[in-house]
């Protein structure tokens, strides 16, 4: 799911009386992005698309599906503001991954499993590495693992977090 808060949003996450108690397991991430500054008013929205709605490649031993943006080849059906792209990447055995500079800012964050950059460089669950403009790195994985790519154009100006609200405007999170 895919939500633009914009001027303002309002929603509920709830899980029904039945499947609680019964007990069940639920992964997710929820990652906000920055609007910019010409679409930080626009119309609330909320996308929705399945897992085979998403492109998604397998090569090397990693299948990689596109969340959100352009990247690797592949471009995803969800509208965003910017050139920004979201990707989750599962490495089998073996595995690995050729991060290229086609965004000027990049990142990757270890969910499960361990990834390797270099001689003795593991990062494992919960490691998030930011690279620098132009920097290209080889992930690899010895074992299963999975990793969200993240990236994109730099944003037009600070911004500023509270809790889940993301402005460049303090006041404009005060009032909210």
């Amino acid at each position: 799911n895919w939500m633009t808060a914009g001027r303002g949003i309002a929603h509920s996450e709830r899980t029904g009386d039945d499947v609680r108690a019964a007990g069940h397991r639920m992964h997710g991430i929820q990652s906000w992005v920055g609007l910019p500054m010409a679409d930080e008013e626009a119309p609330p929205a909320f996308q929705h698309f399945g897992v085979a709605d998403l492109p998604e490649r397998e090569d090397k031993g990693v299948t990689l599906r596109l969340i959100a943006g352009s990247a690797f080849g592949l471009t995803s059906p969800v509208k965003t503001f910017s050139p920004i792209f979201y990707a989750d990447a599962r490495f089998a055995p073996g595995g690995a991954l050729h991060y290229s500079a086609e965004h000027e800012e990049r990142a990757f964050l270890v969910i499960e499993g361990e990834v390797q950059t270099g001689e003795a460089q593991t990062h494992g669950p919960g490691a998030m590495l930011a690279l620098e403009p132009g920097e290209e790195v080889t992930l690899y994985a010895d074992s299963p693992a999975q990793v969200m790519l993240l990236g994109g154009a730099p944003l037009d100006g600070q911004r500023h977090i509270w809790w889940n609200f993301v402005s460049s405007s303090q006041d404009r999170i005060e009032r909210a």
